[in-house]
């Protein structure tokens, strides 16, 4: 219980030390949330536009598919706001040395360079994302049951433990690198298929294999499809896919976990 409230006071302190350097540069702020609310609205009008000429895509029709929308927006806004900053600059703490301050704190080390920043300005992304979502499912006409909402919940945590995850693992390999950068592209081009139904990787046997690799290899499809899928009450095929992402995510984090210690035991301290 202790260590639970003192991993609480000092999520509650980089929050604060957040807040403040957002209300410093006020203008930088209000520039991200209007270059967001930009994003958020050509997003919007471009679909919308493509549903004005077909009715359905795949088995998504217009309401439906505004729903997977906010729900990839709400994951990836999630991420961005608290472990992105963090993770991005994971190899400037190696190459300044600031890591090893980090290392000498009596907390998790990964917990502290993980969350130490966060974009606020996210915040604003995260409330068009449930707008946008309660907007769907009311327009879907779907009556929303409570364990649906309770498995949505997990599978939304499931879902970003699972980006934060694999965005850390590649983090993690500055300290071999020096630099990380190109590894984090990666992750930026890998997970922009998570940007589209997994339904719509069908038709060809190219498609096919896409969709498997990103299914159940590394399952960036599955993760935002999943639980778009339950929130909207549309079936799942097979329907043990829910439990499958939570498992998957739960693996990726060991999986990740493992990796970053392993790679703390590798590094080589700026004092020496």
């Amino acid at each position: 219980m202790m260590s639970v409230r003192k991993y609480r006071r000092v999520f509650s302190t980089f929050f604060r030390n957040s807040l403040l350097r957002e209300l410093m540069f006020r203008s930088n702020f209000l520039i991200t949330l209007f270059t967001r609310g930009f994003w958020f609205c050509v997003q919007i009008v471009m679909f919308d536009l493509i549903f004005r000429n077909v009715n359905r895509i795949n088995d998504w029709s217009r309401e439906e598919y505004f729903g997977f929308m906010a729900t990839g927006m709400l994951i990836n806004a999630i991420v961005e706001a608290f472990f992105m900053p963090n993770c991005a600059r994971f190899s400037e703490l190696i190459r300044t040395g600031d890591l090893d301050f980090a290392l000498l704190k009596p907390i998790d080390t990964q917990f502290l360079v993980s969350l130490e920043k966060m974009e606020l300005a996210m915040f604003s992304q995260i409330a068009f994302a449930g707008g946008l979502l309660i907007y769907s499912v009311s327009s879907a006409h779907h009556l929303v049951t409570l364990s649906e909402i309770v498995i949505y919940s997990l599978l939304i945590v499931a879902a970003v433990t699972f980006f934060y995850s694999l965005m850390i693992g590649l983090a993690a390999t500055s300290i071999f690198f020096g630099r990380n950068q190109g590894l984090l592209d990666f992750w930026f081009y890998v997970t922009i298929f998570a940007r589209y139904p997994s339904s719509i990787y069908s038709g060809s046997p190219t498609a096919e294999v896409f969709r498997f690799l990103f299914s159940y290899v590394l399952p960036i499809l599955l993760v935002v499809t999943v639980p778009s899928r339950v929130l909207l009450g549309k079936a799942l095929e097979p329907s043990w896919l829910s439990l499958m992402t939570i498992v998957s995510a739960a693996f990726t984090f060991a999986v990740s976990r493992t990796i970053f210690h392993w790679s703390l035991r590798h590094y080589r301290s700026a004092s020496t």
